[in-house]
């Protein structure tokens, strides 16, 4: 299975949970939803043999190569062009949430700052309302 395929089968599994309100049961059923599009693929490209894998947030992510590091998962999102557009850290914490991935701002902030200096990330303020906020973009 190739990273195309589990694109594919996130996107799938993001689009069948797109009008669920309750968090935890969005959540649930991602999991379920995407574990199901991966052995589908899994089976049909291995010839019915799986890799045994425990979960299926595990599965996509050992076929990705993807750290569990918080800065790994924000360049995740970046690979996925995230930062075409300037987005806020509260963007950014829902789209992590979305993957499953929940980190509280505290958490966030300071990854964000260290990415911006690395220059993998670029920050601008800029007046959203009367309030003036952080918006993060491709460099």
């Amino acid at each position: 299975m190739d990273v195309e395929e589990i694109r594919e089968a996130r996107v799938k599994a993001e689009k069948a949970i797109a009008d669920m309100k309750d968090e935890r049961l969005r959540e649930k059923a991602f999991e379920v939803i995407l574990g199901r599009l991966l052995q589908e693929n899994g089976s049909s490209a291995s010839g019915g043999k799986l890799n045994k894998v425990k979960t299926p947030r595990q599965a996509a992510s050992a076929a990705r190569g993807v750290s569990k590091t918080l800065p790994d998962r924000i360049l995740l999102l970046k690979q996925d062009d995230f930062f075409g557009s300037q987005r806020s850290m509260k963007d950014i914490r829902t789209e992590l949430a979305a993957h499953g991935w929940h980190y509280p701002n505290t958490a966030l902030s300071g990854t964000l700052q260290s990415l911006t200096r690395r220059r993998e990330l670029r920050r601008l303020q800029v007046l959203e309302g009367k309030k003036k906020v952080w918006k993060y973009s491709n460099p």
